[in-house]
């Protein structure tokens, strides 16, 4: 059975205002309209709801009951009226991102704190996968990812310049093993590979040269899925590793870990935010955007 939602509303406005009149301004509808509605309803119900006179209106018993449960629950679809209506508008609600590790790393780390102390009132969640997320059916707001190919109803926005990649090893590992001179040299080395949470296949080693881009088929005893424990194991001297090379510029200016191969190392495009265009005007998403690039993106 399909609830009479416009003439409940219309007999909590009557209940709530006093009269068949003032229920009418609240609702922007005539009097006769309200009247109309109300009668219907009685008519459905089988009794009559108000006591009518010509100094006031007076709830039945019938009328009390009914209001007891409507009146809750019209507060409710109000509340979550004005909800739907003001979340994404102002700097307080949710912010959903998806992101792989390396980009929390390099992006997100150190603007998240500061970003979460300007707007207390944001309640920000990080759902971190190395595979390029369906954020709308994963019920997220946005995602950052390297490079710009994005979905064709999505809207891309650069975070970062583009960013070059590199080969590391630690300086023990390199006087033990050797300094590889030519990509070719790494087949002969210990490399640590990285491996993908989502499929299952190795990242790849890409370089440069004059014949243009390839694959290095690199090997190695130590695969990992975690970026962070790749660079550990690189630090002690396990083996080289291939990523970012923003993501290790600490520890290559600390001397605990030496670029190799660097003129045969490329550039990828760098990171951008991607979304629905829906969420264009979502407040949270725009100010975590200019907080980034207020403090250290593009």
């Amino acid at each position: 059975m399909r609830l009479p939602l416009a003439t409940l509303e219309v007999f909590t406005a009557i209940a709530n205002h006093g009269s068949l009149r003032n229920a009418a301004r609240a609702l922007g509808l005539k009097p006769s309209t309200v009247s109309h509605q109300l009668k219907n309803l009685e008519d459905r119900i089988g009794t009559a709801l108000f006591i009518r006179t010509t100094r006031s209106i007076n709830l039945t018993e019938a009328g009390r009951a009914l209001l007891r449960g409507t009146s809750p629950a019209f507060e409710q679809i109000a509340e979550a009226f004005e909800s739907a209506r003001t979340t994404g508008h102002s700097a307080r609600g949710s912010l959903k991102l998806a992101l792989p590790e390396y980009a929390y790393d390099l992006v997100v780390a150190e603007l998240l704190p500061s970003f979460r102390s300007a707007y207390p009132e944001i309640h920000v969640e990080l759902s971190l996968a190395d595979a390029f997320e369906d954020i709308l059916d994963a019920g997220l707001h946005a995602g950052i990812r390297l490079g710009d190919l994005i979905a064709q109803d999505m809207v891309a926005i650069r975070l970062t310049e583009p960013l070059r990649l590199a080969v590391v090893g630690s300086p023990a590992y390199l006087e033990k093993a050797g300094v590889p001179c030519t990509p070719e040299d790494l087949l002969a080395h210990e490399c640590i590979r990285y491996r993908f949470h989502s499929s299952g296949a190795f990242a790849p080693w890409k370089v440069e040269g004059p014949a243009g881009a390839s694959d290095v088929a690199v090997t190695g005893s130590l695969v990992v899925n975690s970026l962070s424990v790749a660079v550990d194991a690189a630090r002690r001297g396990e083996g080289l590793i291939y990523l970012l090379q923003d993501y290790v510029a600490k520890d290559v200016l600390g001397g605990n870990l030496v670029p190799v191969l660097q003129e045969f190392m490329p550039e990828v495009p760098g990171f951008f935010l991607y979304f629905p265009r829906a969420y264009r005007e979502m407040v949270p998403l725009r100010l975590f955007v200019d907080h980034i690039r207020q403090h250290g993106g593009q």
